[in-house]
């Protein structure tokens, strides 16, 4: 669950960690792992894996392996004409 392969002829076996914005987190290199290391190294990671592919998965992992970010709050500083610059909303993003 929250796993997706893309194959891509050419290019090493990576496992890339996306953030929920999308962002890459980490590379994982797999050229040198098993696939009974890769599943145990995606096991370790928090991902879900289901009993059949159209298995449920249960509420508490919907969202796994996403871990909360902390927000941090930034506070307004005037710019240099005094005037304070517009507050963005930091969980939006714009592809989704």
């Amino acid at each position: 669950h929250n796993l997706e392969m893309k194959h891509l002829p050419g290019a090493d076996p990576e496992l890339v960690l996306l953030g929920h914005r999308y962002e890459e987190l980490q590379r994982v290199p797999l050229s040198d792992m098993t696939r009974e290391e890769i599943n145990q190294l995606v096991q370790e990671l928090g991902f879900y894996r289901k009993e059949t592919p159209d298995a449920p998965v249960p509420e508490e992992f919907q969202f796994a392996p996403a871990k909360p970010l902390p927000i941090l709050l930034h506070p307004q500083v005037p710019t240099t004409d005094g005037k304070t610059p517009p507050k963005h909303d930091k969980e939006e993003h714009p592809d989704l």
